[in-house]
């Protein structure tokens, strides 16, 4: 049975940026097999968005609020939608 895909897209605030966060945030979403991206936002988050399996995404979505990465998250905001498709990959911008 194939698993529905899912869009992520969340906001990570707290002391994220200049820490390697993007690269951890990376690291982790190919291990989940998912792709995406993590960018800096000029409001000192990090946007994360990331498609595939719904069961992946909520694992990365776990780990980004688990405080397991470099930095010190305060909070995530999350918006789930429908996959849109069209990435490769899982790019830092």
């Amino acid at each position: 049975m194939h698993e529905p895909s899912a869009r992520l897209t969340a906001w990570v605030r707290g002391d994220v940026q200049g820490v390697g966060f993007r690269w951890w945030t990376r690291g982790r979403a190919l291990a989940l097999k998912l792709v995406g991206s993590a960018r800096n936002m000029p409001d000192g988050r990090v946007e994360v968005v990331a498609e595939g399996p719904r069961a992946a995404c909520e694992r990365l979505l776990a780990a980004l609020r688990g405080g397991e990465g470099p930095g010190q998250v305060e909070t995530v905001v999350e918006r789930w939608s429908e996959a849109r498709g069209g990435m490769t990959g899982f790019l830092e911008k």
